[in-house]
């Protein structure tokens, strides 16, 4: 072991980079769908290796070093985004004479701008750089800091945070309720770092003693959170349906009665368990049309639905402009519908995905004749609220469109009773993303301590308990419907405060650990 950490530790140039690249590219494996963790035992103490080297020449500035240490983390989000992300790229190839020439953006170039977190992590650990365990906390608390940011900043973007690496299976979820995604972050990196003090012998034995003992209560918790028996206060009968309607054709006028024609036909097939169900779910912009404009097609949902039926879908909303040559709005929603096709409630979208529903800077972008890429209606305007829908008597729902789901901090209403995601990931095919997303909505039932009902157009469709075991599923590309019993619980869902409070502590405390050991040093060593 200290062999390996001496030669790591010289390396500098091209071949430093390369290495940190490969070890954030390995660390991917720890995602889904591969969950192989294990790799954050190597790349870690490999990252930790190469900012140990990382002390510039003689005579170096402050500025030459710390830009060494930027690049090494760098290179390391680079690698990891560039082979996590990679998948992004399958969404411009749906429309490839429009988009194909942003392939190398999506691919290379949001890895790139992810990266510069990555770096900012490790500049922030390796201002605070002592030996042994200091160095350890200090590389978690950046990292902590690094994730927190990324999901805040233009807007946010926090897909395959670290500290999902450590929740591979319910048991290693619950956690996240206690320290929320940032907390679990911050000590997934620090227990994945930990194994690089072998290869010194200063604080080997507690580093390692404090990182097994976050690992077993990390277990611990998660064993005894799910051994707590849930009071069901009542049930709600469900049908989620998967049409899988393929992407290419999808917005095609000539195909516009054939996906209503699928989706009313898995609709009223009979149930599989005897229950008439109370609700039916829809995936994200189930429809390609407007439904103001099909009357029709209302009426043929109406006929469809027996008395006290809802059906919720997604479905692109307008409004007319208000003033005078104020253009129409559209709005990505969640709309529900009675059994005489009246639509009686709708909630839109709040949070857009940047370049996919709408152009930032559009005025700008559109003078190079740029585009959001789910170009339907011209792109969408964002949401002004969130508020939960009506689904059932004294039963709501807090609609999370898509991505929405991704955000922690966005899953806040706090008198509904679960979560419901209605997404279209038929974008990117059978690749890791799908996969990923409902993981990220699988560890949201989790941290707000709610069931997740899933609308995906081609998959993964299913219900998720509150402890983020999965009751039921359809895998990728499967054309269907899901019969299943929601299992309301008679203690009300709300919001983790101590996820929040958790979070910001645990983060912290790794920084104190970190400065304490700097200054404990410098003490010895005067």
């Amino acid at each position: 072991m200290q062999s390996l950490a001496a030669r790591i530790i010289l390396l500098w140039g091209w071949q430093r980079s390369l290495v940190a690249f490969l070890a954030g590219a390995l660390a991917v494996l720890s995602q889904a769908p591969y969950d192989f963790f294990p790799v954050c035992f190597v790349s870690f103490p490999v990252l930790v290796w190469l900012l140990d080297g990382a002390t510039g020449e003689r005579g170096d500035g402050w500025v030459r070093r710390l830009s060494t240490v930027f690049g090494i983390g760098w290179w390391f989000g680079f690698g990891y985004f560039v082979f996590g992300l990679w998948w992004i790229g399958k969404a411009l190839l749906v429309d490839a004479e429009a988009f194909a020439w942003a392939l190398p953006l999506a691919i290379l170039g949001l890895p790139a701008g992810l990266a510069v977190f990555y770096g900012f992590a490790c500049v922030v650990a390796r201002l605070c750089w002592p030996d042994g365990l200091g160095r350890i906390a200090a590389l978690a608390f950046g990292f902590g800091l690094a994730e927190w940011l990324r999901a805040t900043v233009l807007t946010g973007f926090p897909w395959n945070a670290i500290g999902y690496a450590a929740m591979p299976i319910p048991l290693l979820m619950q956690s996240v309720y206690v320290v929320g995604l940032f907390g679990i972050s911050a000590l997934s990196v620090f227990v994945f770092a930990a194994p690089a003090v072998l290869a010194s012998d200063r604080q080997r034995r507690i580093t390692l003693a404090l990182a097994t003992l976050v690992a077993t209560a990390h277990v611990a918790y998660g064993a005894w959170s799910l051994a707590v028996p849930v009071d069901v206060a009542r049930k709600l009968s469900i049908r989620i349906v998967q049409p899988s309607i393929p992407q290419g054709g999808k917005w095609d006028p000539e195909m516009r009665d054939e996906i209503l024609a699928r989706l009313l036909e898995l609709s009223a097939r009979p149930t599989t368990n005897g229950r008439t169900p109370e609700l039916i779910v829809w995936p994200e912009t189930a429809l390609p049309f407007l439904l103001t404009d099909r009357p029709d097609a209302l009426a043929a949902i109406g006929g469809m639905l027996v008395e006290g039926q809802l059906l919720v879908l997604g479905a692109v909303r307008s409004e007319p402009g208000t003033a005078a040559g104020e253009p129409t709005r559209y709005y990505n929603a969640t709309v529900a519908i009675d059994h005489r096709g009246e639509i009686v409630d709708a909630v839109d979208k709040v949070h857009l995905v940047p370049f996919g529903e709408y152009l930032p800077l559009e005025g700008l972008f559109q003078r190079f004749g740029l585009r959001t890429v789910a170009e339907t209606v011209g792109g969408f305007s964002p949401g002004v609220e969130r508020r939960p829908i009506s689904v059932a008597p004294s039963i709501s729902a807090e609609p999370m469109i898509c991505y929405e789901v991704i955000f922690p901090g966005e899953v806040a209403i706090a008198e509904a009773d679960f979560i419901l995601n209605l997404t279209n990931d038929a974008w990117f095919g059978n690749t890791p993303g799908p996969y990923q997303h409902f993981r990220q909505a699988q560890v949201r039932a989790v941290e707000s301590g709610r069931l997740l009902v899933r609308s995906a157009n081609n998959g993964i469709s299913g219900i998720v308990d509150r402890s983020g075991r999965v009751v039921d599923a359809y895998a990728l590309d499967v054309i269907g419907v899901l019969d299943s019993e929601l299992l309301i619980p008679v203690e009300k869902s709300h919001v983790s405060e101590a996820r929040k409070f958790g979070g910001v502590s645990t983060i912290l405390l790794l920084a104190i650990i970190a400065c304490g050991m700097n200054v404990l040093v410098r003490l010895r060593s005067d």
